[in-house]
């Protein structure tokens, strides 16, 4: 079902946007009691509330011993543990009334999850341009660099999803991988995908089906003296989570630097920093499209380049 629009919303933060939340019917009395039941443990609810960073429907600041009323709408904005800096900058490629083209850097999530708030690129977007419409219209990877592009209109959302729903989007993605002189390419690699449930939700798993997952990988360049690694052009003609890493994988050419295909890495510890030594080498390097908005063809490249790739190369 979906929730009524608020009359209401809370400025930004710093970029991050106010949450909202409905008091319910409970053993809690005050609203200091209601909030640490109801929201992750760990914050200092009266704390907050005393430095009002929690407001009522209509704006105003609320005490840690208000009463808690069910139906009360409670604004309140994320406070998640110290994140730690990802060294690494959002280069903004275009930016015009309808969207907003960023080159990604790797290690930089694209919205908020999890340990992720304020190092993303949509809340470091918000930030840089006072802009809190702007909807990211994909996603990529953490580990992933290149072009991510957002529109900033809700009323042109639905045209922007209908577009890569309908796969009217051509994206173009670098990698290097092992080289194998066995493998005949150009070739497309088909595959059904699903994501498993439980613990093993980070990595995709192939089973018996029709298609749902379709790459076209086309090679580039030999690389080095000994031409052990390769770059490639991979180009998606499907959008499933973890496709491209999966069917290089599949290959027997995982992508180097991947920490998820074919061994799963743990994550750094809360708090600390990923080894930023190794980035994936995979690169979203173009995206073309006719703009359901306005009409006009759109092209976006990269400046990015491959650590392992010549900068010649493409």
């Amino acid at each position: 079902m979906t929730r009524p629009r608020a009359a209401w919303t809370p400025p930004m933060r710093q970029g991050v946007s106010a949450s909202r939340v409905a008091v319910t019917a409970g053993p809690a009395t005050r609203l200091a009691d209601f909030l640490a039941a109801r929201l992750p443990a760990g914050e200092d609810w009266p704390a907050r509330l005393a430095r009002g960073e929690v407001l009522g429907a209509t704006g105003v600041p609320l005490a840690a011993d208000a009463p808690c009323t069910p139906g009360a709408v409670l604004w309140y904005w994320r406070s998640p543990p110290p994140e730690p800096r990802v060294p690494f900058e959002i280069e903004v490629l275009h930016h015009d009334e309808h969207l907003v083209v960023v080159d990604k850097p790797h290690f930089l999530p694209v919205t908020p999850g999890g340990r992720h708030l304020h190092e993303t690129v949509l809340v470091r977007l918000r930030h840089q341009l006072g802009l809190e419409t702007l909807v990211p219209m994909h996603r990529l990877d953490l580990e992933t660099a290149g072009l991510v592009v957002f529109s900033l209109r809700p009323q042109d959302r639905h045209a922007y999803h209908a577009m890569l729903r309908d796969r009217q989007v051509h994206k173009v993605y670098e990698a290097v991988a092992p080289w194998r002189e066995d493998l005949i390419l150009p070739l497309t690699c088909e595959s059904r995908l699903v994501e498993p449930p439980g613990e093993g939700f980070m990595q995709m798993q192939t089973v018996p089906g029709e298609p749902n997952a379709l790459t076209r990988i086309e090679l580039i360049a030999r690389l080095g003296v000994d031409g052990a690694l390769a770059h490639y052009r991979l180009l998606p003609l499907t959008g499933r989570k973890h496709q491209l890493r999966v069917h290089l994988c599949a290959l027997g050419l995982p992508i180097d630097g991947d920490r998820i295909y074919p061994r799963l890495w743990p994550q750094p510890a809360l708090g600390q920093p990923p080894d930023y030594s190794q980035p994936l080498q995979l690169l979203a390097r173009s995206l073309a499209f006719t703009d359901p908005v306005t009409g006009q063809a759109r092209r976006f490249e990269s400046r990015r380049v491959l650590a392992l790739a010549p900068a010649s190369a493409g």
